[in-house]
């Protein structure tokens, strides 16, 4: 049986689920997620798009805003109109939808639920990096296996 994983935006107007393995468990360093997180990196899991749903009561577009960058017409993000967080990326010419591991349910001491299923494989996007990462995982130009590894 698949894993479900549910996830929502900080203040919780937003939620979703997805469910069966992820295809790609990253720290991902690109600049649009750096700038759209405030952060030097973000824990970024993607599935397939026909393994996500929203869930929350209210119709889409009353609590989703979207943005889709010019430079990249398909992919689509989505953020909370209340609290202003970004909940999810589709991406329409890889069949992917990602969602950030902040978002992801967690148990009463505040872990990730299905910990082992989420855990990063790799550092994407590292050749952008603005801060240098010193652990075991492999890191890459791009998505992990499909660019140019760094050997640091």
């Amino acid at each position: 049986m698949s894993k479900l994983f549910k996830g929502a935006c900080f203040c919780g107007f937003i939620s979703y689920e997805v469910t069966g393995p992820p295809i790609l468990r990253a720290y991902c360093h690109c600049t649009y997620c750096q700038r759209l997180a405030g952060a030097p990196f973000v824990h970024s899991i993607h599935f397939p798009t026909t393994a996500f749903r929203w869930t929350h009561k209210q119709p889409d577009c009353d609590v989703l805003d979207s943005f889709v960058p010019p430079a990249k017409p398909h992919k689509t993000r989505y953020r909370c109109k209340n609290c202003g967080v970004c909940v999810a990326s589709k991406n329409n010419l890889a069949g992917k939808t990602s969602v950030w591991a902040t978002h992801l349910e967690r148990d009463e001491k505040g872990a990730l639920v299905h910990w082992d299923d989420l855990k990063p494989t790799a550092h994407i996007y590292y050749d952008t990096h603005v801060m240098d990462i010193n652990d075991e995982l492999s890191k890459w130009t791009g998505y992990e296996n499909e660019s140019e590894q760094i050997h640091t």
